[in-house]
């Protein structure tokens, strides 16, 4: 079999039962599944690449992802994960802003950049002015109410432990990337700058700023220092920012994205947690490093 159908059901709210895995191996003609966690994770062998359309009408409406891959080269030697709403479960530019009164607008300016609906970079410019002389303060207050997505800790732990380099990658800032980095076990962190002077911020961002371009680059350098073939990487992450860098490795995950990611990723994971992203590369549960 050339391909791998993994069925991921979101605890609590699912359950793979065998007559789900059933319709699923019925509508992709599989062959015996592999259970990776007992009610929660299978892989079904197939012999074509399947139809995820027929997939998702078999599941009825259920929590379940659905990801295809290739049989061959599943467990990955590179993860670049993006941070907010991806790694962190808020967007930590938008809580930030909450600090100088200014939640609602920033959240708007941020929704369209991450739609694709406005230039990244000019977005990130436009709301980091908005808060010049806000207190450094704020960047602790909200770093004290940043909360790790479920899973984080399990996905690099577990690639770090079968020798993967992990890299967080975002376009939001290194004040919050490092602490994120150092919390989740991240080799690497690579981020944007924000600039201040010793009490407040500024107003401004370190330039040149890492925007969507600068994410797909930074797959390719790391990659290529690790003597990876990029198919044998994992990118993940939400936003259209995060869309080149989801196109050019060898497993793209859009991770409870917005609608034009969701529309453009190879696999996405719409109901579970950051799990699904081991599953998808046929981790067995009892291979978790929590």
């Amino acid at each position: 079999m050339s391909y791998i159908l993994t069925l991921v059901a979101a605890l609590p709210h699912a359950t793979l039962t065998p007559a789900i895995i059933a319709r699923a191996r019925a509508a992709v003609q599989g062959g015996e599944p592999v259970v990776l966690s007992k009610g929660e994770a299978v892989d079904i062998p197939c012999p074509a690449l399947p139809d995820l359309n027929v997939v998702e009408d078999a599941m009825e409406g259920s929590w379940i992802d659905a990801i295809a891959t290739k049989a061959r080269g599943r467990r990955k030697g590179l993860l670049i994960a993006d941070m907010d709403s991806t790694i962190v479960t808020s967007e930590t530019l938008d809580e930030l802003a909450a600090y100088a009164g200014l939640k609602d607008e920033i959240t708007a300016i941020t929704k369209q950049s991450m739609n694709g609906e406005i230039d990244f970079s000019e977005a990130l410019r436009r709301r980091v002015a908005m808060l010049k002389g806000l207190g450094l303060q704020a960047l602790e207050q909200t770093w004290a109410k940043t909360e790790l997505m479920p899973g984080a800790r399990e996905l690099v732990a577990t690639m770090r432990a079968h020798n993967a380099t992990t890299a967080l990658v975002s376009g939001g800032f290194t004040w919050f990337t490092g602490r994120v980095a150092e919390k989740v076990g991240f080799h690497i962190h690579r981020a944007n700058t924000l600039l201040d002077d010793g009490k407040v911020l500024t107003g401004k961002v370190s330039e040149p700023i890492l925007d969507r371009d600068a994410k797909q680059a930074t797959l390719e350098e790391l990659a290529a220092a690790r003597g990876l073939k990029l198919a044998a990487t994992l990118a993940i992450g939400d936003g259209a920012n995060d869309l080149a860098m989801l196109r050019t490795a060898g497993l793209g995950i859009a991770y409870h994205a917005k609608p034009i990611v969701a529309a453009e990723a190879r696999a996405e994971i719409r109901h579970g947690n950051l799990r699904a992203a081991l599953f998808a590369q046929g981790y067995r549960v009892e291979e978790f490093v929590a």
